[in-house]
């Protein structure tokens, strides 16, 4: 008999609180080994008998109704010719809770917007009379050879968008010979990720740190026994962002009055309500000890200025992701191609260039994107939410026409540049004089912006009909 993770529930007007099952809840945002791995065996009350468990009366849900309508109707895979048409589908055709959380980012989401909009303020200087026949733009991240210089960066809660989860980002990855970063996270478990790799395919594990040390070095571990080839220690979240976006919506789709004026707590958001356990006190003294236990290369996600990168280098880490979390944490934190444009100067002149391995996530749409952050010296582009959104609008297929969609701007891109491999990419390919320029009076990404879901101010309680 299987075991169901159950709630209990007060029934209208009797005072007694039922059984019921909260599988379709719970599945979607936790691992299947969760109960096993985190919750003490004294807890686990065994099978459920089903017949006790009370029998819920389906309800027809409008919202539900007209989404299925949209998905139903939704564009053919082949009209979408880009990174934003996927989030353009994702979002007519995702549940409200599932694109409230893949959405949402910090505060008044000036910062998500921003890591996209940098990346219009860098103008190309093209090189012409080249001979761009053959285009070679595959890479090496961490020593591994990859097809495409991008990587699947973690995301978490992937059955949010799809039933498979990340497993479908998996399959993608090793068709297009591209590396997976695993989420802490995931919906799926980490073996379910590592089982559904295929021949060579490479993996790296993105970390949240454990507050309970041991927990930790046990996942470590085990990542490097099943074959991980890299270590991401996610260093800029000690404590989650305000993500408004997903508190409001996890209450819309619960049913909760929140949006009607009545007092409920909006404290949490589905980010929150599964990170409880991030280690705050995570610092620069805790390297060595990650250090002593693996030999999987170690890169620290998250940082966001110069002295930090120099400082990591001091540390002995392989790598750093210079990234805002997606803008989902600091609210007017710099945007990740700004401070690569920042970095690697400053590293040159230090001698200290070839000492580590610099990645950028955030806002990137487009091969451009992807281009300009090479010419100016990152090594690979971590790509999240556009894949996210491919899936949850078309499962794998989605995912697959993303990347090739990559792959043809990419071939595209190197040509019009004047260069046939990454190795030629450098910072006299690139005109970045206003990328600080934060003001108005640049290129309005008109694409972007109509895709962009507006964050929502409280409803209004609906007027009671008068009596006469």
């Amino acid at each position: 008999m299987p075991i169901y993770p159950m709630c209990s529930k007060m029934n209208k007007g009797s005072g007694v609180f039922v059984d019921r099952d909260a599988t379709a809840e719970f599945d979607p945002i936790h691992p299947p080994d969760t109960l096993d791995k985190y919750l003490d065996k004294s807890k686990h009350m065994g099978p459920v008998d089903m017949n006790t468990v009370a029998t819920v009366e389906e309800v027809e849900d409008p919202d539900e109704t007209a989404r299925q309508e949209r998905i139903k109707n939704k564009p053919l895979l082949s009209q979408c010719y880009n990174l934003m048409d996927f989030e353009s589908v994702a979002k007519n055709v995702m549940k409200k809770t599932a694109w409230g959380y893949y959405s949402s980012a910090a505060d008044d989401e000036i910062t998500m917007r921003e890591n996209h909009e940098a990346y219009h303020r860098i103008w190309f200087r093209p090189k012409v009379l080249v001979d761009v026949k053959n285009v070679d733009f595959s890479t090496t991240m961490l020593g591994t050879k990859v097809s495409m210089p991008f990587y699947v960066t973690a995301t978490a809660l992937g059955k949010l968008g799809h039933p498979e989860g990340e497993v479908v980002l998996t399959r993608a990855a090793h068709k297009h010979s591209v590396v997976q970063m695993i989420p802490t996270l995931a919906s799926c478990s980490f073996d379910e990720i590592v089982d559904a790799r295929q021949g060579d395919q490479v993996q790296w594990l993105q970390l949240y740190v454990n507050s309970d040390r041991a927990i930790t070095e046990r996942i470590v571990r085990h990542a490097e026994a099943r074959g991980c080839k890299g270590l991401f220690i996610t260093v800029d979240a000690p404590q989650l962002g305000r993500r408004e976006k997903d508190m409001r919506s996890k209450f819309v789709d619960q049913g909760s009055d929140v949006q009607n004026g009545q007092e409920t707590d909006t404290s949490q958001g589905a980010a929150r309500a599964i990170s409880s356990f991030i280690d705050p006190s995570l610092s620069w003294a805790d390297i060595p000890w990650f250090r002593s236990i693996t030999k999987m290369p170690i890169v620290l996600k998250g940082v966001q200025r110069v002295e930090d990168v120099i400082k990591a280098i001091e540390c002995g880490v392989q790598g750093v992701v210079l990234s805002n979390h997606g803008g989902r944490q600091l609210e007017f934190a710099p945007s990740a191609v700004e401070v690569l444009a920042e970095t690697m100067p400053v590293l040159r002149s230090m001698g200290l260039e070839n000492k580590i391995e610099v990645f950028v996530d955030g806002g990137v749409r487009r091969a451009t994107d992807i281009l300009k952050a090479l010419c100016l010296g990152a090594k690979g582009v971590g790509i999240g939410r556009p894949f996210l959104y491919a899936m949850s609008a078309y499962g794998f297929d989605g995912v697959d026409r993303a990347m090739q969609l990559l792959h043809d701007e990419l071939e595209m891109g190197m040509r019009l540049i004047g260069c046939t491999s990454v190795d030629q990419l450098n910072p006299s390919l690139v005109d970045t004089r206003n990328l600080g320029s934060h003001v108005t009076g640049v290129p309005v990404d008109n694409l972007g912006r109509k895709v962009y879901d507006a964050l929502a101010t409280p409803a209004w309680k609906e007027p009671k009909p008068s009596k006469l």
